[in-house]
């Protein structure tokens, strides 16, 4: 069953991100993933305001391919400039409906 990273990201240092893009870039890639929004082109419908820079949507193929990604040796350290260098929430999402 796929499963989609969605993630809020606002940097508060721009240092990790040129180091970022392409590793990401490829290990996404390596564990299946395909990122189908990753933009700074956004508009809040609903709730309270919430200032975030990017927003981003990955579609992952299975949960494991989302935490194997997310664990790669390759790509810890990189996640952990990102987490210091930014606020950043992510969350990992089933494609079900529970409502239906």
């Amino acid at each position: 069953m796929a499963y989609y990273s969605v993630l809020d990201v606002t940097p508060t240092t721009d240092v990790w991100i040129a180091d970022y893009l392409e590793p990401a870039n490829k290990l996404v890639a390596k564990h299946g993933g395909k990122y189908l929004a990753r933009t700074a082109s956004h508009e809040q419908l609903e709730g309270e305001k919430v200032d975030t820079a990017l927003r981003i949507l990955i579609e992952w193929p299975s949960k494991d391919a989302a935490l194997n990604f997310m664990k790669d040796p390759g790509y810890v350290p990189h996640l952990k400039e990102r987490t210091a260098g930014s606020i950043s929430h992510h969350f990992l999402i089933e494609a079900k409906d529970d409502l239906s």
